[in-house]
């Protein structure tokens, strides 16, 4: 049987759920196109087949990743509907394994990547931003969230590292030191809504 003929029972659908099973099992690190073949079944160019190259499938999965947010049911204040859409993507990403490290690597032109933005941006003209203002406090806070959740990833649960605190002299380093209560990798949620409600607050008036 040829490659082709095997790929002919493939449909891209059926390689990036493969390749997300495949993340959420084994993470990033262990994530190719052999792997996804093998977990499949088929050769590797019958994965090559139907996403091109592995950066291609990196992207589509991406893109599936951002196709688990909801788009229905947001509220109708534009500044609460950005707050809940952001809320929406970081969950979509802690989801998966290495989810936030996936969405980093990726420039996603795709149709839920595309919508998802198309939904926080315009929401942001809906407060009164001009063009650039939204596009630009959208890259901010998708920036910020996307951080936050591989910091959030990486650091698996694990509690404060003390050697942290260790580090933090007193004398070398007095403002950290005055706050090193509050640099452990923990409390995500009060730092990610923390966040989002400062870059929303410190957004440009409109221009006139």
């Amino acid at each position: 049987m040829t490659n082709r003929q095997q790929g002919d029972r493939l449909d891209p659908a059926t390689v990036i759920r493969a390749a997300l099973e495949l993340l959420d099992e084994k993470g990033l690190e262990a994530l190719s196109t052999r792997a996804v073949a093998d977990r499949l079944g088929v050769r590797m160019n019958t994965v090559l087949w139907h996403v091109k190259t592995k950066g291609r499938m990196l992207e589509l999965m991406a893109d599936a990743v951002l196709g688990e947010i909801r788009l229905t049911g947001l509220p109708p204040a534009p500044e609460d509907r950005v707050r809940e859409l952001v809320r929406r993507y970081r969950r979509a990403l802690l989801a998966h394994r290495d989810g936030a490290a996936l969405v980093v690597g990726t420039f996603g032109v795709d149709p839920h990547t595309l919508r998802v933005a198309d939904s926080v941006v315009g929401a942001l003209l809906e407060c009164g931003l001009d063009d650039r203002e939204a596009a630009w406090t959208a890259w901010a806070i998708t920036y910020f969230t996307l951080g936050l959740a591989q910091e959030e990833q990486a650091a698996g649960g694990r509690p404060f590292d003390r050697a942290l605190a260790d580090a933090i002299s007193e004398t070398d380093h007095p403002s950290l030191h005055r706050v090193v209560d509050f640099l452990a990798p923990g409390s995500f949620d009060e730092r990610f809504e923390f966040g989002v409600a400062a870059i929303l607050a410190g957004r440009s008036s409109p221009r006139r």
